[in-house]
Protein backbone atom coordinates (compact mmCIF):
# COMPACT_ATOMS: atom_id res chain seq x y z
CA UNK A 1 0.00 0.00 0.00
CA UNK A 2 1.09 3.71 -0.73
CA UNK A 3 1.89 6.11 1.65
CA UNK A 4 0.45 9.56 1.40
CA UNK A 5 3.15 11.47 0.19
CA UNK A 6 3.36 8.59 -2.31
CA UNK A 7 0.32 8.89 -3.58
CA UNK A 8 0.72 12.89 -3.82
CA UNK A 9 3.87 11.89 -5.57
CA UNK A 10 2.50 10.01 -8.18
CA UNK A 11 -0.31 12.44 -8.54
CA UNK A 12 2.61 15.14 -9.47
CA UNK A 13 4.44 13.10 -11.41
CA UNK A 14 1.37 12.46 -13.78
CA UNK A 15 0.80 16.19 -14.11
CA UNK A 16 3.95 17.18 -15.27
CA UNK A 17 4.27 14.39 -17.44
CA UNK A 18 1.04 15.58 -19.09
CA UNK A 19 2.23 18.70 -18.78
CA UNK A 20 5.33 18.19 -20.77
CA UNK A 21 3.36 16.23 -23.46
CA UNK A 22 1.15 19.38 -23.78
CA UNK A 23 4.07 22.06 -24.07
CA UNK A 24 5.93 19.82 -26.77
CA UNK A 25 2.73 20.88 -29.27
CA UNK A 26 3.73 24.14 -29.71
CA UNK A 27 6.74 23.11 -31.61
CA UNK A 28 5.07 20.70 -34.27
CA UNK A 29 2.52 23.53 -35.36
CA UNK A 30 3.26 24.42 -38.83
CA UNK A 31 1.20 24.89 -42.46
CA UNK A 32 -0.86 22.08 -41.88
CA UNK A 33 -2.43 23.59 -38.88
CA UNK A 34 -3.32 26.48 -40.46
CA UNK A 35 -4.39 24.55 -43.61
CA UNK A 36 -6.51 22.86 -41.85
CA UNK A 37 -8.26 26.14 -40.50
CA UNK A 38 -8.28 27.91 -43.83
CA UNK A 39 -10.05 24.80 -45.00
CA UNK A 40 -12.74 24.15 -41.90
CA UNK A 41 -13.14 28.32 -43.18
CA UNK A 42 -13.82 27.72 -46.31
CA UNK A 43 -16.00 24.66 -46.17
CA UNK A 44 -20.05 24.80 -46.56
CA UNK A 45 -20.37 21.56 -44.54
CA UNK A 46 -19.85 20.83 -41.13
CA UNK A 47 -16.56 18.49 -39.29
CA UNK A 48 -16.85 15.24 -38.54
CA UNK A 49 -14.78 13.54 -35.80
CA UNK A 50 -14.21 10.38 -36.09
CA UNK A 51 -11.90 8.69 -33.53
CA UNK A 52 -12.10 4.55 -31.58
CA UNK A 53 -11.15 3.48 -27.97
CA UNK A 54 -10.08 6.76 -25.74
CA UNK A 55 -9.23 8.74 -29.17
CA UNK A 56 -13.39 8.35 -29.63
CA UNK A 57 -14.07 10.00 -26.39
CA UNK A 58 -11.45 13.32 -27.05
CA UNK A 59 -13.45 13.57 -30.04
CA UNK A 60 -16.84 13.98 -28.61
CA UNK A 61 -15.30 16.38 -26.47
CA UNK A 62 -13.89 18.37 -29.29
CA UNK A 63 -17.02 18.12 -31.17
CA UNK A 64 -19.02 19.69 -28.15
CA UNK A 65 -16.23 22.56 -28.01
CA UNK A 66 -16.63 23.24 -31.72
CA UNK A 67 -20.35 23.29 -31.43
CA UNK A 68 -20.38 25.99 -28.77
CA UNK A 69 -17.71 28.08 -30.28
CA UNK A 70 -19.49 28.64 -34.03
CA UNK A 71 -18.00 25.64 -35.92
CA UNK A 72 -20.96 22.66 -36.61
CA UNK A 73 -19.40 19.21 -36.01
CA UNK A 74 -20.71 16.30 -35.64
CA UNK A 75 -19.06 13.19 -33.89
CA UNK A 76 -18.95 9.38 -35.96
CA UNK A 77 -17.65 6.53 -34.04
CA UNK A 78 -15.08 4.68 -36.38
CA UNK A 79 -16.43 1.28 -36.07
CA UNK A 80 -19.58 2.53 -36.44
CA UNK A 81 -18.64 4.70 -39.68
CA UNK A 82 -17.51 1.11 -41.13
CA UNK A 83 -21.16 -0.66 -40.78
CA UNK A 84 -23.35 2.32 -42.07
CA UNK A 85 -22.52 5.48 -40.41
CA UNK A 86 -20.68 6.81 -43.36
CA UNK A 87 -23.67 8.02 -44.37
CA UNK A 88 -23.37 11.28 -42.20
CA UNK A 89 -20.58 12.52 -44.28
CA UNK A 90 -21.84 15.29 -47.30
CA UNK A 91 -19.66 16.08 -49.80
CA UNK A 92 -18.45 19.45 -48.50
CA UNK A 93 -18.00 18.04 -44.81
CA UNK A 94 -14.35 17.89 -43.08
CA UNK A 95 -13.51 15.10 -41.25
CA UNK A 96 -11.27 15.09 -38.55
CA UNK A 97 -9.97 11.53 -37.41
CA UNK A 98 -8.13 11.29 -34.04
CA UNK A 99 -5.72 8.34 -33.73
CA UNK A 100 -2.44 7.87 -31.35
CA UNK A 101 -1.21 5.09 -33.75
CA UNK A 102 -2.77 5.92 -37.04
CA UNK A 103 -2.26 2.12 -37.65
CA UNK A 104 -5.57 0.48 -36.03
CA UNK A 105 -7.12 -2.01 -37.91
CA UNK A 106 -10.51 0.32 -37.83
CA UNK A 107 -8.97 3.45 -39.25
CA UNK A 108 -7.07 1.09 -42.01
CA UNK A 109 -10.52 -0.11 -43.35
CA UNK A 110 -12.29 3.68 -42.36
CA UNK A 111 -9.60 5.65 -44.40
CA UNK A 112 -9.10 4.31 -47.98
CA UNK A 113 -13.24 4.90 -47.61
CA UNK A 114 -13.35 8.26 -47.25
CA UNK A 115 -10.64 9.25 -49.31
CA UNK A 116 -13.06 7.62 -52.07
CA UNK A 117 -15.75 10.20 -50.89
CA UNK A 118 -13.21 12.95 -51.88
CA UNK A 119 -13.58 14.79 -48.52
CA UNK A 120 -10.34 16.88 -46.97
CA UNK A 121 -9.00 14.16 -44.25
CA UNK A 122 -7.29 15.37 -41.21
CA UNK A 123 -5.53 13.25 -39.12
CA UNK A 124 -4.64 14.10 -35.49
CA UNK A 125 -2.11 11.48 -34.73
CA UNK A 126 1.09 10.54 -32.48
CA UNK A 127 2.58 8.55 -35.30
CA UNK A 128 3.03 10.88 -38.38
CA UNK A 129 4.69 7.56 -40.27
CA UNK A 130 1.53 5.88 -39.63
CA UNK A 131 -0.87 4.56 -42.39
CA UNK A 132 -3.43 7.44 -41.53
CA UNK A 133 -0.85 10.26 -41.44
CA UNK A 134 0.30 9.11 -44.93
CA UNK A 135 -3.24 9.28 -46.50
CA UNK A 136 -3.94 12.55 -44.86
CA UNK A 137 -4.50 15.79 -46.67
CA UNK A 138 -3.29 18.00 -43.83
CA UNK A 139 -1.71 16.27 -40.47
CA UNK A 140 -1.70 17.54 -36.85
CA UNK A 141 1.07 16.19 -34.90
CA UNK A 142 0.13 14.90 -31.19
CA UNK A 143 3.09 12.83 -30.76
CA UNK A 144 4.22 12.16 -27.08
CA UNK A 145 7.82 11.10 -25.81
CA UNK A 146 5.64 8.71 -23.20
CA UNK A 147 2.35 8.43 -21.54
CA UNK A 148 2.34 9.00 -17.84
CA UNK A 149 1.25 5.90 -17.33
CA UNK A 150 4.32 4.10 -15.80
CA UNK A 151 3.68 1.05 -18.69
CA UNK A 152 3.49 3.55 -21.21
CA UNK A 153 0.51 1.82 -22.24
CA UNK A 154 -2.79 3.92 -21.04
CA UNK A 155 -3.67 6.61 -23.43
CA UNK A 156 -2.86 9.36 -20.94
CA UNK A 157 -0.92 12.20 -22.06
CA UNK A 158 -1.49 11.34 -25.88
CA UNK A 159 -5.09 11.33 -24.58
CA UNK A 160 -4.46 14.97 -23.22
CA UNK A 161 -2.66 15.94 -26.14
CA UNK A 162 -5.49 15.18 -28.43
CA UNK A 163 -7.61 17.03 -26.14
CA UNK A 164 -5.41 20.21 -26.28
CA UNK A 165 -4.88 20.23 -29.98
CA UNK A 166 -8.31 20.44 -30.57
CA UNK A 167 -8.90 23.20 -27.96
CA UNK A 168 -6.47 25.13 -30.16
CA UNK A 169 -8.06 24.38 -33.17
CA UNK A 170 -11.49 25.57 -32.00
CA UNK A 171 -9.81 28.76 -30.48
CA UNK A 172 -8.39 29.70 -33.80
CA UNK A 173 -11.54 28.97 -35.39
CA UNK A 174 -13.32 31.33 -33.38
CA UNK A 175 -11.06 34.10 -33.37
CA UNK A 176 -10.99 33.65 -37.55
CA UNK A 177 -14.73 33.62 -37.17
CA UNK A 178 -14.80 36.88 -35.17
CA UNK A 179 -17.11 35.36 -32.39
CA UNK A 180 -18.39 37.09 -29.90
CA UNK A 181 -19.49 37.07 -26.28
CA UNK A 182 -22.98 37.82 -27.70
CA UNK A 183 -23.02 34.81 -30.29
CA UNK A 184 -21.70 32.51 -26.95
CA UNK A 185 -24.36 33.45 -25.29
CA UNK A 186 -26.84 32.40 -28.28
CA UNK A 187 -25.22 28.88 -28.01
CA UNK A 188 -25.59 28.78 -24.57
CA UNK A 189 -28.53 29.92 -23.30
CA UNK A 190 -28.83 28.13 -20.06
CA UNK A 191 -26.57 27.69 -17.22
CA UNK A 192 -24.75 30.48 -15.60
CA UNK A 193 -22.37 30.94 -18.21
CA UNK A 194 -25.15 31.59 -20.75
CA UNK A 195 -27.28 34.21 -18.41
CA UNK A 196 -24.03 36.32 -17.56
CA UNK A 197 -24.01 37.20 -21.33
CA UNK A 198 -27.69 37.80 -21.97
CA UNK A 199 -29.63 38.36 -18.15
CA UNK A 200 -30.32 42.04 -17.68
CA UNK A 201 -30.92 44.13 -14.76
CA UNK A 202 -35.00 44.63 -17.18
CA UNK A 203 -35.57 41.00 -16.44
CA UNK A 204 -35.36 40.64 -12.81
CA UNK A 205 -36.79 43.96 -11.63
CA UNK A 206 -40.16 44.11 -13.22
CA UNK A 207 -40.57 41.25 -10.47
CA UNK A 208 -39.73 43.18 -7.27
CA UNK A 209 -42.27 45.71 -5.51
CA UNK A 210 -41.69 49.43 -6.24
CA UNK A 211 -40.62 51.07 -2.87
CA UNK A 212 -40.87 54.51 -2.67
CA UNK A 213 -41.50 57.37 0.03
CA UNK A 214 -41.52 61.56 -0.56
CA UNK A 215 -38.91 63.30 1.03
CA UNK A 216 -40.98 65.13 3.57
CA UNK A 217 -42.22 61.60 4.51
CA UNK A 218 -42.11 60.67 8.69
CA UNK A 219 -39.51 58.03 9.40
CA UNK A 220 -42.06 55.72 10.92
CA UNK A 221 -44.07 55.59 7.46
CA UNK A 222 -40.59 55.01 6.00
CA UNK A 223 -39.63 52.26 7.83
CA UNK A 224 -43.29 50.30 7.09
CA UNK A 225 -42.28 51.32 3.54
CA UNK A 226 -39.26 49.20 3.21
CA UNK A 227 -40.07 46.21 5.75
CA UNK A 228 -43.78 45.75 3.21
CA UNK A 229 -41.77 46.02 0.16
CA UNK A 230 -39.27 43.43 1.58
CA UNK A 231 -35.92 45.05 -0.21
CA UNK A 232 -34.42 46.27 2.30
CA UNK A 233 -34.32 49.67 0.91
CA UNK A 234 -36.72 52.64 -0.48
CA UNK A 235 -36.26 55.24 -3.17
CA UNK A 236 -36.65 58.96 -1.77
CA UNK A 237 -38.45 61.04 -4.05
CA UNK A 238 -39.39 64.99 -4.95
CA UNK A 239 -42.61 64.20 -6.74
CA UNK A 240 -41.29 62.46 -9.60
CA UNK A 241 -37.77 63.33 -8.85
CA UNK A 242 -35.25 60.60 -7.73
CA UNK A 243 -33.45 62.82 -4.94
CA UNK A 244 -31.44 59.76 -2.50
CA UNK A 245 -32.21 56.26 -1.16
CA UNK A 246 -32.61 54.98 2.73
CA UNK A 247 -31.62 51.54 2.91
CA UNK A 248 -32.07 49.04 6.58
CA UNK A 249 -28.46 50.17 6.98
CA UNK A 250 -29.77 54.04 6.79
CA UNK A 251 -32.23 53.10 9.85
CA UNK A 252 -29.35 51.33 11.80
CA UNK A 253 -27.12 54.14 11.59
CA UNK A 254 -29.93 56.60 12.91
CA UNK A 255 -30.97 54.31 16.02
CA UNK A 256 -27.28 54.14 16.52
CA UNK A 257 -27.33 58.29 16.71
CA UNK A 258 -30.42 58.33 18.98
CA UNK A 259 -32.42 59.88 16.53
CA UNK A 260 -36.41 59.70 17.31
CA UNK A 261 -38.19 58.38 14.28
CA UNK A 262 -41.33 60.44 15.45
CA UNK A 263 -39.98 63.88 14.63
CA UNK A 264 -37.35 63.22 11.63
CA UNK A 265 -38.32 63.09 8.03
CA UNK A 266 -37.17 60.49 5.21
CA UNK A 267 -35.15 63.67 3.96
CA UNK A 268 -32.92 63.28 7.12
CA UNK A 269 -31.75 59.93 6.60
CA UNK A 270 -31.92 59.39 2.88
CA UNK A 271 -28.53 59.36 0.96
CA UNK A 272 -28.56 61.57 -1.44
CA UNK A 273 -26.11 59.82 -4.09
CA UNK A 274 -27.78 56.31 -4.79
CA UNK A 275 -25.66 53.99 -6.59
CA UNK A 276 -28.12 53.67 -9.86
CA UNK A 277 -28.63 51.19 -12.61
CA UNK A 278 -30.10 51.47 -16.27
CA UNK A 279 -32.42 48.54 -16.97
CA UNK A 280 -30.76 47.15 -20.04
CA UNK A 281 -27.17 46.87 -18.28
CA UNK A 282 -26.19 43.11 -17.65
CA UNK A 283 -27.31 41.75 -14.79
CA UNK A 284 -23.49 40.45 -14.47
CA UNK A 285 -22.57 44.30 -14.54
CA UNK A 286 -25.01 45.11 -11.75
CA UNK A 287 -23.63 42.50 -9.46
CA UNK A 288 -20.01 43.69 -10.00
CA UNK A 289 -21.49 47.53 -9.13
CA UNK A 290 -22.64 45.57 -5.92
CA UNK A 291 -19.44 44.19 -5.28
CA UNK A 292 -17.53 47.57 -5.63
CA UNK A 293 -19.95 49.18 -3.60
CA UNK A 294 -20.40 46.84 -1.09
CA UNK A 295 -24.18 47.02 -1.38
CA UNK A 296 -26.91 44.58 -2.05
CA UNK A 297 -29.23 46.76 -3.68
CA UNK A 298 -29.52 49.06 -6.73
CA UNK A 299 -32.02 52.02 -7.55
CA UNK A 300 -33.26 51.19 -11.71
CA UNK A 301 -33.36 54.39 -13.46
CA UNK A 302 -33.54 55.39 -16.98
CA UNK A 303 -32.76 59.09 -17.59
CA UNK A 304 -33.37 60.21 -14.03
CA UNK A 305 -37.00 58.33 -13.96
CA UNK A 306 -36.97 55.92 -11.09
CA UNK A 307 -38.34 52.61 -11.97
CA UNK A 308 -37.75 49.80 -9.13
CA UNK A 309 -34.69 48.03 -7.46
CA UNK A 310 -32.67 45.14 -8.34
CA UNK A 311 -31.42 42.76 -4.94
CA UNK A 312 -28.38 40.51 -4.88
CA UNK A 313 -31.07 38.20 -4.07
CA UNK A 314 -32.35 38.31 -7.40
CA UNK A 315 -29.58 37.57 -8.86
CA UNK A 316 -28.44 34.96 -6.50
CA UNK A 317 -31.41 33.45 -7.40
CA UNK A 318 -30.33 32.86 -11.01
CA UNK A 319 -27.68 31.10 -10.28
CA UNK A 320 -25.04 34.15 -11.11
CA UNK A 321 -22.22 34.10 -8.86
Amino acid sequence: MKTTDEIIQIAKETIAAEADAVSRLGSGLGDDFVSTVMAILQSKGKVVVTGIGKSANIAVKIVATLNSTGTQAVFMHAADAIHGDLGTIRQEDIILCLSKSGNTPEIKVLVPWLKSLGNKLVGMVGNTQSFLARHADYVLDTTVEREACPNNLAPTSSATAQLVMGDALAVALLECRGFTTRDFARFHPGGSLGKQLYLKVEDLYRNNAVPSVQVDESIRNTIIEISSKRLGCTAVLDGEKLTGIITDGDLRRMLQHNQDIDTGCARDIMTATPRLVEPDTLVIDALQSMRINNITQLLVAEAGHYLGVIHLHDILREGIL
